[in-house]
């Protein structure tokens, strides 16, 4: 669009469809542009929505912005419950792998880490419970005695993503498959029930 076309009016959304599309253009900012490129005006031309309906919706861009990183994580990391600890595990961490995988992946990843005041007050909520959701397959384990009663459900979740946050991080090196398996079940030789 040159400066002497005139910006094409918003379209009429509303409700749930609204919803997705501001979430989906804030994403795609997000990714392609930082969160300097993710201003409320910017995702509201994306979605072809007024900006005050985006205010009106989430009231704050950062609102916006912890929405949309919450919604594509969660919906991209579903939370498997196949009956086993370890099948359950895998299923989530070779997701969670395949997302790191692409570079809409990597930029969530990244913006999630960077210190940026727009997010700072709201990182640690965010990352907490992002973990709490993927404790639940844990303490299932737990729960089925699979795993040893005294495991620490969040540490164990952590042992797995953490190298798979580094990798993707500072090296930028692929994650597949062999590599998933191998932290899974590394992590889990550590928490399976003991002797008495």
């Amino acid at each position: 669009m040159t400066a002497s076309e005139p910006a094409a009016p918003p379209l009429r959304r509303r409700g749930e469809r609204m919803r997705r599309a501001v979430l989906a253009a804030a994403v795609d900012l997000l990714s392609t542009q930082g969160l300097t490129g993710a201003t409320v005006g910017a995702v509201a031309r994306a979605a072809g929505v007024h900006e005050t309906s985006v205010y009106r919706r989430w009231g704050t861009r950062e609102n916006l912005i912890l929405d949309a990183l919450t919604t594509e994580l969660d919906s991209a990391l579903p939370v498997p419950d196949t009956g086993r600890v370890r099948d359950d595990l895998l299923g989530f961490f070779s997701s969670l792998a395949r997302l790191l995988g692409t570079a809409q992946g990597r930029a969530l990843l990244r913006l999630s880490v960077e210190h940026d005041a727009t997010l700072e007050d709201h990182r640690g909520p965010y990352w907490s419970e992002r973990l709490d959701r993927a404790v639940v397959m844990v303490r299932r384990g737990v729960e089925r005695g699979e795993l040893a009663a005294d495991t620490d459900p969040g540490l164990l979740i952590e042992a797995v993503s953490g190298p798979l946050f580094v990798r993707v991080l500072l090296s930028g090196a692929e994650l597949d498959d062999a590599l998933v398996r191998g932290l899974v079940d590394l992590a889990l030789r550590g928490a399976l029930p003991r002797p008495e």
